[in-house]
């Protein structure tokens, strides 16, 4: 069910149990601002997601109200993960969904890693 990015962020969430490790994953990596593990349901033969150890419900709030420290911490996390499986050469995409309109299904930031074949045009047509 898709969420409203404007919401207040749920600690009851998937991601966060993830977190607190009330959930188990299958991690790739971690370090003090992101968790990096298999998507349980993937779409594509190489799907990991990277999630932020903050409570940020979208890629907007966490631009908005997370440090500059976490931002770069972050985004070097999705770096990492990407440079570790080997995606650079043949190629990966990011996906972060914010808000109803996208079908963010998960009130957590979280980037979609995607990779391992041809991942066709990026919009359904």
């Amino acid at each position: 069910m898709p969420i409203d990015a404007t919401q207040p962020y749920d600690d009851q969430n998937i991601f966060a149990k993830i977190l607190r490790g009330e959930i188990p994953s299958s991690k790739v990596y971690e370090d003090a601002h992101a968790l990096a593990f298999h998507d349980i349901n993937p779409q594509a033969p190489t799907h990991i997601l990277v999630i932020p150890k903050g409570a940020y419900v979208s890629w907007d709030d966490f631009s908005d109200r997370a440090s500059d420290e976490e931002i770069a911490g972050f985004v070097r996390a999705v770096g990492k993960v990407a440079r570790a499986a080997g995606l650079v050469a043949p190629g990966y995409r990011l996906l972060a969904n914010t808000g109803p309109d996208s079908n963010q299904e998960v009130p957590h930031l979280h980037v979609h890693i995607f990779a391992g074949a041809p991942l066709g045009p990026m919009l359904a047509r």
